[in-house]
């Protein structure tokens, strides 16, 4: 615990994002962690709070690992470029359409694609990464008076932990990064959440969402793990169709504030689950 940095923390909002649920999820932990898997990990939340100084860090979302490398790699120059960004709505969506034109994007360098993700992060609607069906970014300005586009404090110290410890980050399917663990690596699923409804779905953090099949490929990935003597803590919706997947594992029931709606009045305490193959 004395070697955490309490500057290290998540550098992007993220949908479903466990930065509010820290409280709830670090006591289900094992008590000793010694090397780290999160396959979909997002906005990062436990992975920066926890600060493993070895892990497997994947998410099929190749913009977002991007980020991460460009942080741990060239952090002052990403600092500089997202200097050169303003909160101005017309200046946002000529932004968000650079990858629409496919040549001009591919001509972006590295840090500049990476600094754009972060700029769009902070200045769009909700801080909703979405994509449609070709892969581009789609969600409006948000019109914040004051976004922190530009958070030095915790680029430099994300930046320094992923330089200090040995960070593995990888965008794959994740199913190829649990195959190639080894032993004692302790596994924290977050995948997209099974819909509590029909409307209630949200898949669009990459092209091809994630279905029922998927839910069901990922639980016989979790079986497999077992199997292996590998310990993994899965979140999701608490829908009976998850409940009835895992219930030969510990679940226990958390409650979680719905933050991705519209509607103001809809953004309540949502119940979720916590799923683990441990006491």
């Amino acid at each position: 615990m004395s070697r955490k940095n309490n500057l290290v923390t998540p550098v992007l909002k993220w949908v479903g994002g466990k930065r509010q649920l820290l409280a709830e999820l670090t006591p289900l932990l094992p008590k000793s962690i010694t090397k780290y898997c999160e396959p979909f990990v997002g906005g990062g939340a436990l992975l920066f709070n926890l600060q493993p100084r070895t892990a497997y860090i994947n998410d099929i979302n190749e913009e977002l690992i991007r980020v991460y490398r460009i942080i741990k790699d060239d952090v002052e120059s990403l600092i500089a470029q997202l200097k050169e960004h303003k909160n101005d709505a017309d200046y946002f969506y000529q932004v968000r359409d650079w990858d629409r034109d496919k040549e001009k994007y591919l001509s972006l360098s590295e840090v500049e694609k990476a600094a754009r993700i972060i700029y769009l992060n902070k200045t769009c609607y909700n801080g909703l990464f979405r994509v449609n069906s070709a892969g581009e970014f789609n969600t409006p300005f948000g019109h914040y008076r004051n976004p922190n586009i530009v958070n030095e404090p915790t680029l430099r110290a994300v930046s320094l932990y992923f330089q200090s410890t040995n960070i593995q980050l990888s965008s794959l399917d994740y199913a190829e990064v649990l195959q190639g663990l080894p032993k004692g690596t302790f596994v924290y699923l977050d995948p997209p959440y099974d819909p509590i409804s029909d409307t209630s779905s949200f898949t669009g953090y990459s092209k091809g969402g994630f279905s029922r099949e998927n839910q069901i490929r990922l639980r016989e990935c979790c079986d497999e793990l077992d199997k292996r003597g590998l310990k993994f803590m899965l979140s999701n919706s608490a829908t009976d169709f998850i409940k009835e997947q895992y219930d030969s594992y510990n679940i226990k029931t958390v409650q979680a504030k719905r933050i991705v709606n519209s509607d103001a009045t809809k953004r309540g305490e949502v119940n979720e689950v916590v799923i683990r193959n441990y006491e």
